[in-house]
């Protein structure tokens, strides 16, 4: 049972956090800033495949009009050399004819690579306009998030001190430094008293001590004297 219970609990607290990951609009705003970055570089990655699109119309517009050229310089070159009598005029003008044409086809493909890339340019600008648009947003949003959030942390603690400080009972606490005064000063007295009972006890037994001292010193001085009285009782005795 307490297994299955520890189970339900975790699943409730995990549940309680998903919840409040979903209220809390810190994280929604964060979230919400990924999306647009996501958003963001993907409209990036567009643009740049408009753009190399739009880099090879304008290849094969150049590369159409080179070949304008080409054939342009082959006819005229034809057209020549008949004149110098190198070619049969016939030969030439049905040569000539060929390279026209294919000048002429070449043109239609350079105006529709001209007609194209002009396409591409204006989607590429018009990407660019919206691309900076959304990444000036995201930086303004970007900043306005990290003051928000400056600012509920802010008001986060301020409302913790002061939910503490609301709570305080400041009788219930004077009354809890009072008692400790009193018991703080119950053993200092306690402590003063061990100390005076120690020195009484050091003062009799000094007493004591001294008393003996002074019987001890006696009884060496009476012998001193009698000592001495001998010698000098001694010394007459010889001089007669």
């Amino acid at each position: 049972m307490g297994f299955f219970r520890r189970i339900f609990n975790i699943g409730r607290a995990e549940a309680n956090s998903a919840l409040d990951n979903i209220e809390d609009p810190t994280k929604m705003t964060q979230q919400g800033i990924r999306d647009m970055k996501e958003d963001l570089d993907k409209s990036v990655k567009a643009m740049a495949e408009v753009k190399a699109m739009g880099i090879r119309a304008r290849n094969d517009a150049n590369n159409a009009r080179n070949k304008m050229k080409e054939y342009e310089n082959k006819a005229i070159l034809l057209i020549t050399r008949a004149e110098k009598g190198a070619i049969s005029p016939e030969d030439a003008d049905r040569l000539a004819t060929i390279a026209l044409q294919k000048k002429e086809d070449y043109a239609g493909t350079f105006q529709s690579a001209l007609k194209t890339q002009k396409t591409y340019e204006t989607q590429v600008r018009k990407l660019e306009g919206s691309i900076n648009r959304l990444k000036t947003l995201i930086s303004q949003w970007e900043n306005q998030a990290k003051t928000l959030k400056a600012r509920a942390k802010v008001s986060e603690v301020t409302k913790n001190v002061n939910k503490q400080l609301a709570g305080i009972d400041s009788s219930s606490t004077v009354a809890m430094l009072e008692r400790m005064k009193e018991k703080v000063e119950q053993q200092e007295a306690l402590a003063e008293s061990y100390s005076d009972i120690a020195f009484e006890n050091r003062s009799l037994d000094e007493e004591i001590d001294s008393v003996l001292d002074s019987s001890n010193s006696g009884s060496s001085s009476d012998a001193l004297a009698a000592l001495k009285a001998k010698l000098s009782g001694n010394e007459k005795k010889a001089i007669e």
